[in-house]
């Protein structure tokens, strides 16, 4: 446990590159250098790094948190004159630029999820409660607290509770005003700035802010190209440029004035690139042009007071001496996989229950569907049965579509192990979405259509509908765990059943079909589903008795009366071997598609 009063300072010297790697093509890789030379300390209060869009300020930050991966990266990170320890990631908060929290929970619900994975279980429960309740009252969220996160200041506040709640010392936060009017953009500043008089250190990356938020810093960093442009007080900035050369006009934005030196636009800089420039034609001064600015500043900081009280401050903190590359450790988890894996598994049947429209959409479809089914023959019934648990199972590519951020976020923080959690969503998904509705539905229909009688024929049924909706279900998570919405991978997924699907309909005239398409169906889940279906339905069943002509509306050009005579004409044997060996072929298709989907999870988490 973190006391209040205990607070690190973050030293952050000499990061000489940074080197981006990526996979292109085979494997192959790029190396770019990203940041050069950035030293600089942070002291608690509001420290604000700006740069021009898409300039790396946000990688930066990432860099700072040690959220990045470590490869390329030299120099030193110290908190208080030492190495970062192992577990600075629970020791510190982190809110993204996107708010991603679960509208379907509660604030305090968000919060209880907070604070069971990254408060220690020493903790009991009283005191993580009380805990929820002062950060509550410190970011004035008493009246919303037992309701659903509805506006966009709810949603930043929310954000940033998750992130105090182990009382941090550090707080890092990304643009923490995009997408926030003027008014509720300021209130959340001033936020900060309360919570900062309190001792903590926030860092915070930020895109042209109002005056009335920019007096609010304390200090400010500037980057450039990966160059440090300026680092010191924030109201000392105006002053520095000044003396660079650099005036800012009157009644000026100073975040626009600052942006605009750094890209050129400033009449001063422009200036500079024209006698820089020389003869060179108007698109190689496009291209270049930034350069002579940016270059010119970095020299004259380096030979600014404010370089060498950092310097001196540096080494003053960690006592001269310096690593080189340091290894950034794994995070150490506050939280046993069990605890993990539970509270996990709470979250999503809190997030089921605050969204329960799809089920109502499957509870109209089955009711559908079992009314249309009386117009259909036994082996039709079977057949509209496979595809619709195939079709229902498709949803569950929103497993970790609609929380593939909020996984990468929370694993990365240290919430919990990439095992929990996919363990924990995957017995969610598998029991509540998966394993009620299809025993309820495939129930229902059994009893409705007067299938085949007998509590072993019942079971078989049961237990063949499961493995088809748990061996779709795996399938695609495997293929879309790392896409997006709009990736082109989820659409493979639909190519795939809509082949599948007519090739299983093929099926049901199995002597029309073309023998060079025969061995599709080891590559079809509907196939080995609707296979074991029939064998356990048909085997020895005489539909030449009584009333039970069902099969003679299905094949309308010859009389059937057994079911050994229609299994015959499927292609299957007769042996129990012929109805387990469907078994055997979903139970390796989810375990490999399960483990695929996993290790693609690893990767995420690693490379995200």
């Amino acid at each position: 446990q973190i006391s209040r009063n205990s607070r690190f300072l973050p030293v952050i010297t000499r990061i000489l590159s940074q080197k981006e790697h990526g996979f292109l093509f085979r494997r192959k890789t790029f190396e770019r250098e990203i940041f050069t030379n950035i030293s600089g300390v942070m002291k608690p209060g509001l420290n604000a790094i700006m740069e021009c869009t898409g300039g790396g300020k946000s990688l930066f930050l990432d860099v700072l948190a040690a959220r990045n991966d470590p490869s390329g990266l030299s120099g030193d990170i110290l908190i208080n004159g030492a190495p970062r320890p192992a577990n600075f990631k629970y020791n510190s908060g982190f809110v993204v630029q996107d708010d991603l929290i679960l509208g379907t929970l509660t604030v305090r619900e968000n919060l209880a999820f907070s604070a069971a994975l990254r408060l220690p279980t020493t903790m009991t429960k009283h005191e993580k409660d009380e805990r929820i309740k002062v950060v509550i009252e410190e970011l004035g969220l008493d009246e919303v607290a037992d309701s659903k996160v509805k506006s966009g200041e709810e949603r930043k506040k929310t954000s940033i509770a998750m992130g105090l709640i182990t009382d941090p010392s550090i707080l890092f936060l990304d643009e923490p005003t995009t997408g926030l009017d003027s008014s509720t953009a300021n209130a959340i500043v001033s936020l900060l700035k309360n919570i900062s008089e309190q001792g903590r250190t926030i860092i915070f990356s930020f895109r042209q802010p109002q005056h009335s938020i920019f007096k609010l810093f304390d200090s400010l960093t500037i980057l450039a190209s990966g160059k440090l442009m300026y680092h010191g007080p924030a109201q000392k900035a105006l002053e520095y440029f000044k003396s660079a050369g650099y005036h800012c006009e009157h009644l000026n934005n100073p975040s626009d004035f600052f942006l605009d030196v750094i890209s050129g636009d400033s009449p001063a800089a422009v200036t500079a690139m024209q006698e820089e420039g020389g003869e060179a034609n108007e698109t190689e001064q496009l291209l270049i042009g930034r350069l002579p600015v940016i270059e010119g500043l970095a020299q004259f900081y380096s030979k600014s007071p404010f370089y060498r009280e950092t310097e001196t401050e540096l080494e003053r903190l960690s006592g001269g001496q310096h690593s080189r590359s340091p290894a950034f450790k794994e995070i150490t988890y506050v939280t046993t996989f069990c605890h993990q894996f539970r509270w996990i598994f709470w979250r999503s049947f809190r997030n089921l229950m605050g969204h329960p429209q799809p089920w109502g959409v499957e509870v109209i479809l089955e009711i559908l569907l079992i009314g249309l089914l009386f117009l259909f023959c036994r082996a039709w019934s079977l057949y509209v049965l496979t595809v619709f648990q195939c079709v229902t199972s498709v949803s569950a590519r929103e497993i970790f579509l609609m929380e593939r951020n909020l996984f990468i976020l929370e694993s990365i923080s240290g919430y919990y192990r990439v095992s929990s959690y996919f363990l924990g969503k995957l017995l969610f998904e598998f029991l509540f979405r998966r394993f009620f509705p299809s025993f309820i539905f495939t129930g229902i229909l059994y009893w409705i259509l007067g299938l085949k009688r007998g509590i072993t024929a019942f079971l078989i049924t049961m237990i063949t509908t499961l493995m088809v909706a748990y061996s779709t279900t795996a399938m695609i998570l495997a293929i879309g765990i790392h896409e997006n919405a709009a990736s082109g991978k989820t659409l493979l997924v639909t190519v795939y059943f809509v082949f599948m699907l007519v090739f299983l309909g093929m099926s049901l005239n199995f002597e029309t079909m073309a023998p060079q398409l025969s061995w599709l169906q080891y590559f079809s889940i509907p196939h080995y589903g609707y296979m074991a279906l029939q064998h356990n339905e048909f085997l020895e069943q005489n539909f030449c008795s009584g009333s039970n002509t069902t099969m003679s509306n299905c094949r309308p050009s010859f009389l059937i009366c057994t079911g050994e005579e229609f299994l015959i004409i499927q292609g299957l044997n007769l042996s129990p071997w012929s109805l387990w060996i469907n078994h055997l072929g979903l139970a390796c298709m989810i375990f490999f598609f399960l483990v695929l989907a996993y290790l693609k999870m690893l990767f995420l988490k690693k490379h995200s």
